[in-house]
């Protein structure tokens, strides 16, 4: 009862702030408390000029660091709100005043156990940037390295605790009262959001994540991740390599530093891949500000706050459908979703495909630069509706960083598609997992897995084997003789492993052919 008096009351004042910025539409569609919402118009601002989805992110943005990160997260939910909504919340500037740089200094101190001139010769009070979980300040280690040092902000933890306890309530009730958002798995959603805000706010687990980035990308000398300080690193601290460079989205900059904006825009593409598709493990928030170009030419991203993965099913599914949008094979691209269980079997595969196209066509109008497979992505998600499909939340995580990665690829050549660039890529990653080769190799190592278990399971048979006839000779009558025994007791294990290995090259002559 408390919990609901207390959540009802957070409820009011979040109406009242989207009412003052004519943004209530959200609660409406989701008609949550009617009544609420009816008296809070009264207070609408009239006649605003701005679009709806700069409204909402005004709104969100006035009501702290969970709502931001609440309307970073409804940018990938096209199938919620409308594609030009979702846009303008994917521009929702995640950003606060700063905290004071004696309150940074302060928890530097309690987190790492040592005075800050212990750790650092020098260390900036004024932040470079103040975001809504965190803020960063320059500073030079006690060995003289140039560093980044993250400082969470205060009472953030507890702040994140009672909004999210907001969020459940508020999914919870849009389950129980609106049985047509039931797919759409609004607790899930919020519990799957939890997870990713908890993680953020151990800066560890940030480390971790840049660190694991960079051993992926060891070998490449166009991409890297910066190097981390796990000595003046802790759970609200992390330190890591200040990095000196030109944001990847000022191709102005770029060019005049004399690197090629074109081979740079090559390696965002082939990164992007690379993540995705090899390692199954990618930088979710890569905005212009979030990657620099250092001065060998080499693109370094930053803040490894959020990151996705993508298991192996999942980047087989969605490489074919990328390339099936890409040849506009749209039954192809309804197949794939068809075995990928995204769409109910009891759909019409070709009702489906005509759907696909109906997206498609329109994106394929345009000049090939201006395609946006991000886009098809969101519309497709908003036909979930219509044919029953499950919110696959992996995917929309991808489709936000696609989103980004488009972006960063217009900023360094208008005229290039960033796909078309990882298109060969994607179709040689095809070839290598899921072509006849793969398969056969796959199937043959199974098959040399079975087989090193053979000289065990004979083993155990035999062990089998002989207990029994111990057990018989400890019998007071001697054991009645088997009408139609074609072997003694004691092979029977030296036949079942026969059989066995007979029924493996079967099975692998089968797969090959």
């Amino acid at each position: 009862m408390l919990r609901a008096l207390r959540n009802s009351w957070r409820l009011m004042r979040m109406a009242l702030s989207f009412a003052r910025h004519d943004a209530l539409f959200p609660l409406e569609t989701l008609r949550i408390a009617p009544a609420l919402v009816a008296w809070a118009r009264l207070f609408a601002r009239r006649r605003d000029p701005r679009r709806p989805g700069e409204r909402l992110a005004a709104a969100l943005q006035d009501m702290g660091p969970s709502f931001i990160k609440l309307g970073q997260a409804l940018s990938t939910r096209a199938d919620l709100l409308s594609e030009g909504v979702a846009a303008d919340l994917a521009s929702l500037q995640d950003h606060l005043p700063a905290f004071s740089g004696a309150e940074a200094r302060r928890t530097v101190e309690r987190e790492l156990g040592q005075p800050v001139e212990a750790l650092f010769s020098s260390f900036d009070d004024v932040p470079v940037a103040a975001a809504s979980i965190a803020q960063v300040h320059f500073a030079v280690t006690t060995d003289g390295r140039d560093v980044a040092v993250k400082v969470l902000r205060p009472g953030i933890e507890k702040a994140f605790e009672r909004d999210l306890d907001l969020f459940y309530w508020m999914a919870a009730l849009v389950e129980r009262t609106q049985p047509r958002f039931r797919r759409l798995k609004p607790v899930d959603s919020v519990r799957a959001f939890a997870d990713v805000v908890r993680i953020e706010m151990d800066l560890r687990m940030e480390a971790a994540a840049a660190e694991e980035l960079g051993e992926n990308f060891a070998d490449d000398p166009g991409y890297r991740a910066p190097t981390i300080d796990w000595d003046r690193t802790a759970e609200r601290v992390l330190t890591l390599e200040r990095i000196d460079g030109i944001p990847i989205g000022d191709r102005d900059a770029i060019v005049a530093a004399g690197h090629d904006a074109d081979a740079i825009m090559k390696t965002c593409a082939e990164a992007f891949f690379y993540q995705v598709f090899r390692d199954g493990f990618f930088h979710a928030d890569m905005h212009g500000g979030n990657a620099f170009v250092d001065r060998k030419g080499c693109i370094v991203p930053v803040d490894f706050g959020i990151m996705g993965r993508v298991d192996e099913d999942t980047r087989g599914y969605l490489a074919e459908l990328l390339v099936a949008f890409l040849r506009r094979d749209y039954r192809a691209v309804a197949e794939v979703q068809f075995r990928a269980g995204y769409v109910p079997p009891n759909q019409s595969l070709e009702t489906f495909a005509q759907a696909c196209r109906s997206i498609g066509e329109p994106i394929f109008g345009k000049p090939s630069h201006d395609i946006s497979i991000a886009r098809f992505l969101a519309q497709l998600l908003r036909v979930t509706e219509q044919f029953e499909m499950a919110v696959q939340p992996q995917l929309l995580l991808l489709q936000k960083t696609m989103l980004m990665a488009e972006g960063m690829g217009t900023k360094l050549n208008p005229k290039v598609n960033i796909w078309e660039l990882a298109r060969p890529l994607i179709e040689e990653w095809m070839r290598t997992h899921f072509g006849p080769r793969a398969t056969v190799e796959r199937t043959t190592g199974e098959l040399v897995r079975a087989l090193r278990r053979l000289p065990r399971l004979i083993d155990s048979l035999h062990l089998v084997a002989e207990r029994e006839r111990r057990i018989a000779e400890r019998a007071t009558a001697p054991p009645l003789p088997v009408p139609g025994r074609l072997w003694p007791r004691a092979g029977f294990a030296e036949v079942v492993a026969v059989l066995a290995l007979v029924a493996a090259i079967f099975a692998a002559a089968a797969a090959w052919y």
